[in-house]
């Protein structure tokens, strides 16, 4: 038996095949979007998936502000941060983070955040993330393809 043809093969930096793909936010449900978008990052839906690796796509959603929450969530739902002074803890709900400016890219990128790991690597793929309001992105040049996110688990 040939024992070389068995071997592991982990990805690298340079060996890492990264794409450019854009995701359209419109009507799709929060954590949902999210949780995929996540795995993306990662590079989970790739054969050469190396965990303490970014190998993961650059994903750019559009359409950020048109993201759907379930029940009463929008309201209900509290996101907590801490100033750093004493009795700095705040707190805010999606609707009020919506309502501010870069809104809808701070509310997934912090949806998104949570679902990375939680160390360097996780903070340097959150840096392949780009999220935009509207429809339109300055990405042009990367050719990124688009991709239809309901056909991901």
């Amino acid at each position: 038996m040939d024992t070389l043809s068995y071997k592991t093969i982990s990805a690298n930096k340079e060996t890492a095949q990264k794409e450019w793909v854009v995701v359209d936010a419109t009507d799709q449900i929060l954590g949902r979007l999210c949780s995929k978008v996540a795995k993306l990052l990662r590079g989970k839906y790739k054969p050469n998936f190396t965990p303490h690796v970014d190998c993961g796509d650059n994903v750019i959603i559009i359409n950020a502000d048109k993201v759907k929450l379930t029940g009463k969530k929008w309201n209900e739902r509290i996101y907590l941060h801490y100033t750093g002074y004493p009795g700095g803890q705040r707190e805010n709900t999606p609707a009020t983070i919506m309502a501010k400016p870069n809104g809808a890219d701070r509310l997934v990128r912090r949806v998104v955040k949570g679902m990375l790991p939680k160390n360097k690597l996780g903070a340097q793929l959150l840096g392949n993330l780009y999220v935009y309001a509207g429809g339109e992105h300055k990405h042009e040049a990367q050719q990124p393809k688009a991709i239809d996110i309901n056909l991901y688990k």
